[in-house]
């Protein structure tokens, strides 16, 4: 089969629809078009009982309750109302929050936000390997402690967090946990119980789902969490977020995730075997190039690479026929390095030489040796246009 250009590599900004996916939501654009709150007729209840079925099934993928699962639009809203609803209902507990430096600027932004309403953040470091310690977690606390927020997976290095080690900690405390899970979901199995997380955020494009739909998970027993509304409205989703539900986007939802679950062995492994073809085809073909973030625990399905005295936009520009991404997608169009690349230590000329690597469902080996022929070839030519050669990096890829 020949190759099909363009081909795409940014599986972490966005996935497209599994075509059974896309089936099993068909049916309730046109045919059961009903209103889930509608509760007087056979099309409301027709909504409603897909809807719940849902919910169930994203229940059980995490080990939750179906009533725990709470539809957004997306992580963005789930993580808003994660921080905003839990500092905001619990100001009697304390006024201040934990956050990791690493986190999507969904989490971020909602910490900053929160700060103008005179809730004290503390930001805790990462190390150089991309991996929150948990004793910086834990020397961090306070008696006014009410949330912990770190995020399952990072989206642009991979790196997977000790979340049960900190879920621990937080549950020791008596202090809420919040995890965004958006990338994790369908790759590595999460347990809200065994992982003692009592917030968990995830989204539908990131595995193979429709875009603006997400949940938010709850915790509704030992402990209870507690959240006040972002949104006022019709009292949907136990009055934590109003709004009509969606019905073909959350059936939609469900199905992704009950596939990806069905799929994750199989699918880490045969993604694993790619990323490290890929990896090692250009660090042995290229000198000044470093894997950024440890490779263990990392995503099955990440890389990100460092390349010396490379301009990461310019090398995207040139690499017209492959879609790849020099940071989240959510900041591609800042100019400033990366704030997760920045965090783990890396110079800001390194970080914006730096490129992320997403692999997918479809990726095959002719993809990945293809990407590696054009990396190494676009990053000589830059490198002879640029004045002077370049020196050679640490090249420890797994560092």
């Amino acid at each position: 089969m020949a190759l099909k250009l363009p081909i795409y590599m940014d599986y972490h900004a966005t996935t497209p629809v599994d075509p059974r996916v896309l089936e099993a939501m068909m049916p309730f654009f046109s045919e059961k078009f009903g209103n889930a709150a509608s509760v007087t007729h056979v099309f409301g209840w027709e909504a409603q009982e897909a809807v719940e079925k849902a919910r169930a099934q994203i229940a059980a993928t995490i080990g939750a309750e179906p009533k725990e699962i709470i539809f957004t639009s997306g992580a963005t809203e789930a993580d808003n109302l994660a921080l905003k609803g839990t500092m905001r209902a619990n100001a009697h507990r304390g006024n201040h929050l934990i956050v990791s430096t690493i986190e999507h600027n969904a989490v971020l932004d909602s910490a900053r936000r929160l700060e103008k309403e005179g809730i004290e953040v503390t930001y805790v470091p990462v190390r150089s390997d991309g991996l929150v310690d948990p004793d910086a977690i834990r020397r961090a606390l306070t008696d006014r402690t009410v949330l912990i927020s770190v995020m399952t997976a990072n989206n642009e290095i991979g790196t997977i967090q000790p979340i049960r080690a900190i879920g621990q900690i937080a549950r020791e405390r008596g202090i809420y946990f919040h995890t965004d899970a958006s990338q994790a979901i369908g790759k590595i199995s999460i347990d809200v119980n065994d992982d003692q997380i009592d917030l968990l955020s995830l989204s539908g494009h990131k595995v193979y789902g429709p875009k603006g739909i997400g949940a938010l998970y709850v915790r509704r027993h030992k402990p209870r969490v507690k959240l006040a509304a972002l949104l006022d409205g019709g009292g949907h989703e136990q009055r934590l977020r109003s709004g009509t539900l969606p019905v073909p986007l959350i059936v939609g939802l469900a199905r992704a995730i009950m596939l990806a679950r069905e799929m994750m062995e199989i699918e880490s492994s045969q993604q694993a075997a790619l990323r490290d073809l890929l990896m090692h085809a250009i660090l042995e073909n290229l000198d000044g190039v470093r894997v950024n973030g440890t490779m263990n625990p990392r995503l099955p399905n990440n890389l990100n690479i460092a390349f010396e005295k490379i301009d990461g936009e310019a090398m995207l520009t040139a690499i017209k026929d492959v879609a790849l991404s020099s940071g989240s997608a959510c900041s591609s169009a800042e100019v400033e390095p990366s704030h997760v690349l920045l965090a783990i230590g890396l110079p800001a000329e390194l970080a914006s030489g730096s490129i992320r690597f997403g692999l997918g469902r479809w990726t095959t080996e002719e993809e990945v040796d293809y990407v590696a022929g054009r990396v190494v070839e676009v990053v000589g030519s830059l490198r002879r246009l640029a004045p002077g050669r370049p020196g050679v990096a640490p090249a420890n890829a797994l560092n």
